[in-house]
C-alpha cells in the first residue's frame, strides 16, 4: 500500500510538472516576441545596392547620385553585379538578382542592402534565397512598393526592416525628396523617428500602441497563404497603392478582411494612394469613404494621409518596430520607440 501511494505521489507530481512546462511553451507561443534589430550604421561602415526587382533600363546616372547621396553619409558602396541586367521586365534574370541579394545577405561586411527600385519580381526570388547567414548577422534591408515582399518575408524570420526610399528616389528633385532622404538616414543611423501631420477629416481618431507591419496593397495580397503571409493581431498595418482601380483597392481590402487581416488589429495607417485609375463605370466615393467602408465594423483607429509610399515625400518607416499613433482632430502623430 506505501509502495502505490509513493507511485501516486510521483506520477502526480510528474503531472503537475508536464503542465507547468506546457503552460510555459504556450505562454512563450502567445506572448509576442520582439524582432531582432540589425546594428544602426556608422561611417565607415559598407553598404550593396541591388536590384531584386524591376528593369534599370538607363537608369545608371541616377544610381550613381544614390550612391554618391551614401558615400556623403560616410558609407561604402558596393553595386551589384548584375544591377544594370536587362532580361525583359526584369533587372537581369531571377537567378542573377538572386545572386546579387544572396551575395550581400551572406557578405558579414555589408550592413545594409537597398534596393535600387522596385516594379515586380522580389516575390519572385523569394524562395531562391538563403537566409541563414543573414538570421546570424542580420542588416538592414531597404526599399518600398514590390520590396513589400520582402519586409514580409524578412519580418517572419524576425528582423526589422525598412521601408524608405530606393536608389532610382534620386531622380526627384533634391529639395522636395529632402524628407525621403533625411529620413532614411536618421532610421539607418539610429536617430529618432517622430511624424506630426494634419489630421485628414476622415480619420478614425483614437491611440494606438503596437508592431508596425505592411506595405504595398498587392503586394500584402499577393503573400496571401505562403509563408511569408503576416500576422496582423496585435500589430498596426501600413498600406500604400498606385496606379489601381477603386474596385481593384476595393477587392483587394475585401481579400484581406476575409482572411482575417483586420480582426485582431490596433490601428491602419495609410499612405498614399497614387496615380488611381479611372474606371467607366464610376466607383461613388472617395478612397477614404472606400476604406472606411472596407474596415467598418473594426474598432481602431485610422490614420489617412501618412506621406510614404509613390510619393516624392516618402517617410522612412521601421517595419517590426513598436510605433506609437494618436489621431486627432487637428494633427496627429506617429513616434517609433526604442
Amino acid at each position: 500500500m506505501k509502495n502505490r501511494n509513493r507511485f501516486v505521489i510521483v506520477f502526480l507530481l510528474l503531472m503537475s510538472s508536464l503542465s507547468a512546462i506546457a503552460q510555459t511553451e504556450n505562454d512563450s507561443i502567445q506572448s509576442p516576441m520582439k524582432l531582432i534589430r540589425p546594428a544602426y550604421l556608422q561611417k565607415g561602415d559598407s553598404i550593396a545596392i541591388v536590384a531584386p526587382a524591376g528593369i534599370l533600363k538607363n537608369k545608371k546616372e541616377i544610381i550613381n547620385k544614390a550612391k554618391q547621396l551614401a558615400e556623403s553619409w560616410g558609407l561604402q558602396v558596393m553595386i551589384g553585379d548584375h544591377v544594370f541586367n536587362q532580361n525583359h521586365h526584369f533587372a537581369g534574370t531571377d537567378d542573377e538578382r538572386a545572386t546579387d541579394f544572396q551575395k550581400a545577405l551572406d557578405n558579414p561586411n555589408i550592413k545594409a542592402i537597398w534596393s535600387a527600385r522596385g516594379g515586380y519580381g522580389s516575390g519572385r526570388i523569394l524562395d531562391r534565397l538563403d537566409f541563414t547567414k543573414f538570421k546570424n548577422n542580420p542588416k538592414w534591408v531597404i526599399g518600398y512598393s514590390d520590396i513589400t515582399a520582402l519586409h514580409s518575408h524578412i519580418h517572419n524570420l524576425g528582423v526589422e526592416t525598412i521601408h524608405g526610399m530606393m536608389g532610382t528616389s534620386m531622380q526627384f528633385d533634391p529639395e522636395e525628396n529632402k524628407q525621403s532622404i533625411e529620413t532614411l538616414r536618421k532610421a539607418l543611423f539610429g536617430e529618432e523617428l517622430s511624424y506630426k501631420i494634419s489630421s485628414s477629416k476622415y480619420n478614425n481618431q483614437g491611440k494606438a500602441e503596437g508592431e508596425l507591419i505592411g506595405g504595398n496593397l498587392t503586394i500584402l495580397l499577393t503573400m496571401l497563404g505562403s509563408k511569408s503571409q503576416l500576422d496582423t493581431d496585435g500589430k498596426i498595418l501600413f498600406i500604400e497603392e498606385i496606379g489601381e482601380y477603386k474596385y481593384h483597392i476595393d477587392r483587394m481590402l475585401q481579400s484581406l478582411k476575409r482572411a482575417g487581416y483586420f480582426d485582431g488589429l490596433k490601428g491602419l495607417i495609410v499612405g498614399d494612394m497614387s496615380n488611381i485609375k479611372k474606371n467607366t463605370t464610376k466607383w461613388g466615393s472617395s478612397i477614404e469613404q472606400l476604406i472606411l467602408d472596407a474596415t467598418a465594423g473594426y474598432d481602431f483607429p485610422i490614420l489617412f494621409g501618412f506621406p510614404a509610399g509613390h510619393e516624392v515625400d516618402n517617410r522612412a518607416l521601421i517595419m517590426g518596430r513598436n510605433i506609437q499613433m494618436s489621431v486627432k482632430e487637428t494633427t496627429s502623430e506617429v513616434n517609433f520607440n526604442e
